[in-house]
């Protein structure tokens, strides 16, 4: 006689196998790392702002303009991940401020980039590149574009 209130008898099934973490996969988009990478090299003390001069000024352009992308695309600026099943490896642009250390900041970049893509993702982040491709003068003004919409 089978009795639902006795798991131990053998006649009762048990459904599903192991853990029901290890039941299917999980994929990452680039674009998610990359939008981590890019959030945690702006908590950085001493970085001014990410990605080259034309995409800085593009990019201010584009968040001027309805529809043009926005917020979305100025988190991952200045950021390129490639991302495998278990691994990703990130390339960084960065402007420093001036008088900080560029050395200092791209270690203090990099420590917080792996430490929040490793804990947000599980990936293991094989090597984290960074260019510094500006330095922030004191006395330079916000490189934006003057909007011509009205």
């Amino acid at each position: 006689m089978n009795d639902p209130a006795h798991p131990s008898d053998p006649s009762v099934t048990k459904r599903g196998g192991g853990d029901p973490a290890t039941r299917g996969r999980t994929t990452i988009a680039d674009g998610v790392v990359e939008k981590i990478a890019g959030l945690a090299a702006r908590e950085v003390d001493g970085v001014h702002a990410m990605g080259s001069g034309l995409s800085r000024t593009l990019g201010a352009v584009r968040d001027r303009v309805p529809g043009g992308g926005g917020n979305k695309a100025g988190a991952t600026r200045g950021v390129k991940a490639e991302v495998g099943e278990v691994q990703t490896a990130l390339d960084l642009e960065i402007v420093v401020e001036y008088g900080a250390s560029i050395s200092e900041v791209a270690g203090a970049v990099r420590e917080n980039v792996i430490a929040e893509v490793e804990r947000m993702t599980g990936l293991e982040v094989v090597e984290v590149n960074i260019a510094v491709s500006d330095v922030k003068l004191p006395e330079d003004e916000e490189e934006e574009p003057e909007s011509r919409l009205q």
